[in-house]
């Protein structure tokens, strides 16, 4: 993670994404810019948060460890999204963990601070009640997601939030360890994710190619991903 402490930058961001409306007092001062390179932790579950997050680009996912210890994939962050909002309302630890995808950047206001001088901003409290209402509305139907859709359709989802935009561009999925992790997110097992790696081989979306599975088809892909894993936005 890398501070930037601009406040041209900080207050660009704040200005462009017209964050005067969610605070009756410019909180630009206490704000920092943070930026997260691709697979470092926005936030680890049960572990305390340093700030009060505004998620305001990049690709991120959340997920929570379940009672067995596998994790289960909530949902994907592309647009922006407040992390620590239940958090500061409840005042706990953070309740799952977030992990880049991409470069990210996040306005961040340090918890104490926010707990002190938030909680007490009616602007801001009615905005974390529809955020809260918004985020329970998509991990619920994410939730339905990973029980009633297919898993061609949920791997192919997960797998098109890690493509970019350049139409040369390919992603290789790690044979090993990955796929391991991938199952558990997704809900599957072992075999069945092979199995299903195998299926959409056969469809001409992904390539083997030296122990590692390739993109070839992205049309197809995004046929097959949907609108699964839906990212809710809340400004």
């Amino acid at each position: 993670m890398k501070k930037i402490e601009d406040p041209f930058i900080i207050e660009k961001y704040y200005n462009e994404l017209n964050m005067q409306e969610i605070f009756i007092n410019d909180v630009t001062k206490h704000m920092k810019l943070l930026k997260f390179d691709k697979y470092e932790y926005l936030s680890r579950e049960e572990e305390e948060l340093e700030y009060l997050l505004f998620f305001i680009q990049g690709k991120a996912k959340v997920f929570k460890t379940l009672p067995n210890g596998r994790n289960l994939l909530l949902a994907f962050y592309n647009s922006i999204r407040v992390i620590g909002d239940i958090e500061i309302v409840k005042n706990q630890s953070a309740t799952s963990t977030i992990q880049a995808l991409s470069t990210c950047y996040c306005l961040a206001i340090p918890m104490k601070k926010a707990r002190l001088e938030l909680t007490n901003d009616r602007k801001f409290l009615k905005f974390t009640c529809e955020s809260l209402a918004e985020k329970l509305a998509a991990v619920s139907m994410n939730s339905s997601i990973n029980l009633l859709y297919p898993l061609e359709n949920r791997l192919a989802s997960y797998i098109n939030e890690f493509l970019t935009n350049d139409e040369d561009s390919n992603i290789y999925i790690d044979f090993d360890e990955n796929l391991v992790n991938i199952a558990e997110l997704l809900g599957s097992s072992y075999r069945h994710l092979l199995r299903t790696l195998n299926t959409l081989s056969k469809k001409g979306v992904l390539e083997k190619e030296d122990g590692k599975y390739k993109v070839i088809n992205k049309v197809l892909l995004e046929e097959l991903a949907g609108d699964l894993y839906q990212d809710a936005k809340f400004m």
